[in-house]
């Protein structure tokens, strides 16, 4: 990890289409340009300062988990390395190398895809007070971080920039995007999170839960976005785990715990992050990586 931080991109002749909590996206015809900037946003708020190197990180960990999960489903990545970009990303490669994608353009679906192994975050919030979770009863006697008896899938909305998602039922899903399409893609969201548990389970790593998102080209369901980087799952060390309460991570949640310490109320502006948050922060990253990307 040897870039210089990137809070924000401006590569003049380029059509920026979107800029996200993390990605700035640019158009290039038929293909997008996926940039992973070093932005970290908790609560759904951009901090103010960039994790040095984590957009090296999710492009790689992306990359890795979208060719592990190829004969599932496909995907939109077409490439990673700036040398196959089209001419006018030619100016800045260097800016790019490691940290970008080349992907189809897939029309995204207007929900996000959970899938849950392990009673964590809203799933244990909502349980804890006596709510099902995305429409679906749990059994009793289930503690913070238990094992849940079968992988859930659990969608939300998507929501804007600053907003919360919120969850929805699966016949919700069905309302908005077609009870065949619902069917497949659950049947696909539970089959990459399966897999990626086994996967993850040999690199000493519990995956509590994830998030996808799928699109549509051409009649063609495809993996989008990222996928199973510590930015839209919950990372666990496997070594420490125990049922009953929180768990440490490799994921944001460290920075989620710093933040719920302070008397901030989870609104722009976001304060300030210490050098030593920052760095921890980058640190989980970097583990998570290292330990499933050999």
């Amino acid at each position: 990890m040897t870039h210089p931080s990137l809070m924000k991109t401006d590569f003049p002749g380029m059509t920026m289409a979107s800029a996200g909590k993390v990605r700035d996206i640019y158009s290039l015809d038929s293909r997008l340009l996926i940039v992973a900037t070093d932005r970290i946003s908790a609560f759904d708020v951009i901090m103010p300062n960039p994790v040095s190197g984590k957009g090296e990180v999710l492009t790689r960990m992306s990359s890795f988990w979208f060719d592990q999960m190829k004969d599932i489903i496909p995907n939109h990545l077409v490439s990673t390395d700036p040398d196959e970009y089209p001419s006018v990303c030619a100016p800045y490669r260097e800016a790019l190398r490691g940290r970008s994608m080349l992907v189809k353009k897939a029309k995204p679906l207007p929900v996000e895809c959970v899938v849950r192994g392990y009673l964590s975050g809203s799933g244990w919030k909502d349980y804890s007070e006596g709510r099902p979770v995305s429409g679906i009863k749990l059994p009793p006697g289930l503690k913070e971080s238990s094992r849940l008896p079968q992988t859930l899938f659990t969608p939300s909305t998507k929501a804007p920039d600053g907003e919360h998602d919120m969850p929805i039922s699966r016949g919700e899903m069905e309302r908005i995007i077609g009870a065949e399409l619902t069917e497949r893609i659950v049947r696909v969201s539970v089959s990459v999170y399966e897999r990626a548990v086994a996967v993850a389970d040999a690199a000493g790593i519990i995956i509590a839960d994830t998030k996808m998102e799928f699109g549509l080209l051409d009649g063609e369901l495809l993996l989008i976005d990222e996928l199973l980087t510590p930015d839209s799952s919950r990372f666990w060390p496997k070594e420490d785990y125990r049922e009953g309460r929180a768990q440490k991570s490799f994921d944001k949640q460290f920075l989620r715990d710093y933040l719920l310490s302070l008397k901030w109320d989870q609104k722009p502006p976001a304060p300030e992050l210490p050098a030593e948050i920052i760095a921890k922060t980058a640190e989980k990253y970097r583990e998570a990586l290292n330990r499933l990307v050999r």
